[in-house]
């Protein structure tokens, strides 16, 4: 079943009642709302003046969702995520934790190929030259030793927003730059509740190492799935006149990322289900009982 993705902008009282979201607004603005919980795969808060209860944040966790909180700016800045839901979940972190480097190396070789391979597809798909990335997905060694990853980046953001001058991917840079971090927000919120679902540690990455970063492996195993994020960023970036600003219709977009439509093992579903896909493949691969991670293909 396709989780629900719920925004709260407005000030708002959040309860649980009978395995309901109950929602209710101040002063009878609007009449009181209710969602089932077993529904609900992403919650975005984005008011400072919006109360949810205990109980319901123990509940929507036990349900494995995703809480994202955002800052003043209106911009993500913390997830929670429960601490597992799968039922075999130490059996399953001995396999993640005893990994062998090796493993790890061809693992990230993999996804490596996927996102370069997807970013030449999206290229292609607006008649941008792909041939430098093509070039580069065949040449991906373990461990993407020679950086592949980023020399395909180098050109890719170059040609993919050539319109807006000087675009360069930044965090804190221009526009569209606070979009694709927006979107890469909610994508990463999808891949770290997946994670817990497959019994994985989203903490310990296959390549991504940082001590401050709790979502390492979120971080590895989102990277082919950014170029689906980067597609709509285009779209938007083409339809409206001024992106300086994160509007609610801007947002609304950006919130469909969980139901995008995607091809993955030659069958379409949304997103949110590939992505389970992924990572159950990913558990499999530590398990000893496949090598190859289940990725989709950007058509």
């Amino acid at each position: 079943m396709i989780k629900r993705t719920l925004f709260f902008e407005n000030p708002c009282y959040l309860r649980k009642k009978q395995e309901q979201l109950i929602i209710e607004f101040p002063e009878g603005e609007k009449e009181d709302r209710s969602v089932p919980i077993e529904d609900i795969g992403v919650v975005v808060l984005d008011n400072s003046r919006i109360t949810i209860t205990q109980g319901l944040l123990a509940t929507l966790s036990e349900n494995n969702a995703a809480i994202i909180n955002c800052d003043s700016r209106h911009m993500p800045f913390s997830l929670m995520l429960p601490t597992a839901v799968h039922n075999a979940y130490t059996e399953k972190l001995r396999f993640q934790l005893e990994a062998s480097l090796p493993l790890k190396k061809n693992l990230w070789q993999q996804t490596v190929v996927a996102k370069i391979n997807n970013q030449a597809a999206l290229l292609d798909k607006y008649d941008i030259d792909s041939k430098r990335l093509k070039y580069l997905a065949g040449i991906v060694k373990s461990d993407d030793v020679e950086n592949c990853e980023g020399r395909a980046a180098s050109y890719y953001w170059k040609v993919l927003f050539s319109e807006a001058e000087g675009f360069k991917r930044q965090r804190y840079g221009g526009p569209p730059n606070n979009l694709l971090n927006y979107g890469y927000a909610v994508l990463r919120a999808v891949v770290a509740r997946s994670l817990v679902a497959s019994g994985l540690l989203s903490a310990m990455g296959i390549h991504h190492r940082n001590k401050y970063n709790p979502y390492c492996l979120a971080d590895d195993i989102m990277e082919p799935y950014r170029p689906f994020v980067d597609d709509i960023i285009v779209q938007i970036a083409a339809s409206y006149v001024d992106i300086n600003e994160l509007t609610g219709d801007i947002k609304k977009m950006l919130l469909q990322i969980p139901v995008l439509d995607i091809l993955i093992e030659g069958q379409r579903s949304p997103l949110m289900v590939g992505m389970q896909r992924t990572t159950a493949s990913l558990m499999q691969c530590f398990e000893g009982g496949s090598r190859k991670l289940i990725y989709p293909e950007l058509e």
